[in-house]
């Protein structure tokens, strides 16, 4: 089932205010270094709000001098209707924006994407996941607890996918909420729905078209239902994902990235 999150990000300010994400206070070369300690707690206190209000914040604390955005896809994917309040949810209308601010944003270099979702709706999530596969700077995905349903898609979506051990991937049919016409026009729309998710896991992923319609109808894995879910290594033996790793691997790999690029 596909549908959405309530993880609000907030829209970018591009006149590059403190109320700007990827706004990061500079000292002059005036200024003392005095002045530079006092800044350190404004600055980490201003990442743990980004953190606590959007999910998001900016890794540039590190030895290789790399700034990396970090995006997390969490709860179920909202799609075109509000999910209830007491639901996690990621919202694609904060999401996109953000996603072209990074790509417009010459100081980001590289994008970490951080998945625990359980889906939801097809057409936010595809939106996100073409957007990310767009994007001209490097990008790794990370799949910890799980990335079900529509995940799968957002998963491959990036230049190199990583998957913790413990986590799991459902892959399934497409389900539609509300009333449903039984004719033969409801099927074929379903079946053009379907073609684009497995178009786009195929095409950025090791894994053919027509495997992943045999894990989608598998009937001896699920007790009620249709579908398939591959634990950690397995999703990597399908090659759905490209290598077992946590976010130490994952992020190795996009400072590799960022120096080659």
């Amino acid at each position: 089932m596909i549908q959405e999150n309530h993880t609000v990000y907030k829209s970018v300010n591009q006149k590059g205010t403190e109320n700007d994400p990827f706004y990061r206070p500079t000292d002059s070369a005036s200024e003392s270094t005095e002045s530079n300690h006092s800044n350190q707690p404004h600055k980490q206190s201003k990442t743990a709000e980004q953190i606590r209000e959007n999910g998001q914040c900016i890794l540039e604390d590190n030895s290789h001098h790399d700034t990396i955005y970090l995006l997390s896809i969490i709860g179920e994917v909202e799609g075109h209707e509000c999910l209830a309040s007491n639901l996690k949810s990621t919202k694609y209308e904060h999401v996109l924006p953000q996603l072209a601010a990074i790509e417009d944003n010459k100081k980001i270099q590289g994008l970490l994407m951080l998945i625990n979702t359980v889906g939801g709706d097809v057409e936010a999530g595809l939106a996100i996941a073409e957007m990310i596969a767009s994007l001209s700077i490097p990008t790794v995905s990370l799949v910890l607890g799980g990335s079900h349903s529509i995940g799968v898609p957002l998963a491959v979506s990036t230049n190199h996918s990583f998957i913790v051990p413990t986590a799991t991937m459902m892959i399934h049919p497409v389900r539609m909420n509300g009333t449903i016409i039984g004719v033969r026009q409801s099927y074929d729309y379903f079946k053009r729905i379907q073609d684009r998710i497995v178009g786009f896991i195929t095409r950025h992923s090791n894994i053919c078209e027509q495997r992943v319609l045999e894990l989608m109808t598998d009937t001896t894995t699920l007790t009620r239902d249709v579908g398939s879910i591959l634990v950690g290594e397995q999703a990597v033996q399908e090659g759905i994902i490209d290598e077992m790793g946590g976010i130490k691997e994952a992020l190795a790999y996009l400072y590799q990235q960022i120096e080659q690029s």
